[in-house]
């Protein structure tokens, strides 16, 4: 399996705790089959050959590695703020990179286009400018004090705001995204993709969210959601190629993909090539 590289020894998304049972969920891992099961209440994974793999359950969801990770998985300090509602919104296969996946969720200048009158809209089509870094301390790619004008920024809005972001990629596979939230000025909602990795080719994809919003029904967040997720599907099932490239001369970045541009940076510098192709075709 030398060819996972330094993914190996990440962890991943592989389940959502409240849906384990006994008899488990067969899945794949980078092209491994696991088992992810309930055994007398605790989340357990096993590969192909029997092996128990390492086990984390946080944030609603089993998380396993193919190898050994040299550090605990991130945390999201927001998901322990009393009054928050989390939100498990179920998994969709996407047939992209896991990379891709990521990468689409850190670009903003798509809103108008693919979420026309709900994230975006004609004429606010333009991304003014903001900042990102990679943040040695903690390895991970932040982009703060972006605002874009949004019709319906979330499931409680009524009418159109400026939405202030920050995005976080804090895993290879998984993004953290806080927003202006609606109900409670002051602070942020959040919304997290967690990418589980089938092959390079194939994900699954597990949102998930924390939310002030004591007004909206569960399964009414959990649908707008999910319905946001939908129209990204045909976009991300149909870019080239269909690996992430790698290598900055292969696609053509403007001032709206800076995030993009850091994130494939960060990318290559740890190795993680796991969806990604490393050179121009």
């Amino acid at each position: 399996m030398s060819e996972l590289g330094a993914m190996r020894d990440q962890w991943y998304p592989v389940g959502m705790t409240k849906q384990l049972t006994a008899q488990g969920r067969d899945t794949l891992l980078m092209g491994e089959p696991i088992r992810v099961f309930d055994e007398g209440g605790v989340p357990s994974v096993i590969d192909g050959a029997g092996r128990a793999l390492p086990v984390i359950d946080r944030f609603g969801h089993v998380w396993t590695s193919l190898g050994q990770p040299e550090k605990d998985l991130f945390t999201i300090p927001e998901v322990d703020q009393p009054g928050r509602r989390l939100v498990d919104v179920g998994v969709c296969r996407v047939r992209c990179s896991p990379l891709r996946a990521v990468e689409n969720f850190l670009d903003i200048a798509h809103f108008p286009f693919v979420h026309t009158d709900i994230l975006g809209s004609e004429p606010h089509t333009e991304v003014a400018r903001y900042e990102v870094e990679i943040r040695d301390d903690v390895d991970e790619v932040w982009a703060t004090k972006v605002k874009f004008f949004q019709p319906q920024a979330a499931k409680s809005a009524e009418g159109g705001i400026t939405t202030d972001y920050m995005y976080r990629v804090c895993a290879p596979t998984c993004s953290v995204l806080y927003k202006t939230c609606p109900p409670k000025p002051g602070e942020w909602d959040v919304i997290a993709l967690f990418v589980q990795p089938l092959t390079e080719t194939l994900c699954d994809v597990w949102p998930y969210m924390a939310l002030y919003d004591d007004d909206a029904e569960m399964t009414d967040l959990i649908h707008f959601q999910q319905m946001i997720f939908v129209q990204d599907r045909s976009v991300l099932e149909n870019q080239l190629p269909a690996l992430l490239p790698l290598d900055p001369g292969r696609e053509i970045p403007t001032r709206a993909d800076m995030t993009s541009i850091a994130y494939r940076r960060w990318l290559k510098r740890h190795g993680f090539t796991y969806g990604a192709q490393l050179v121009a075709a």
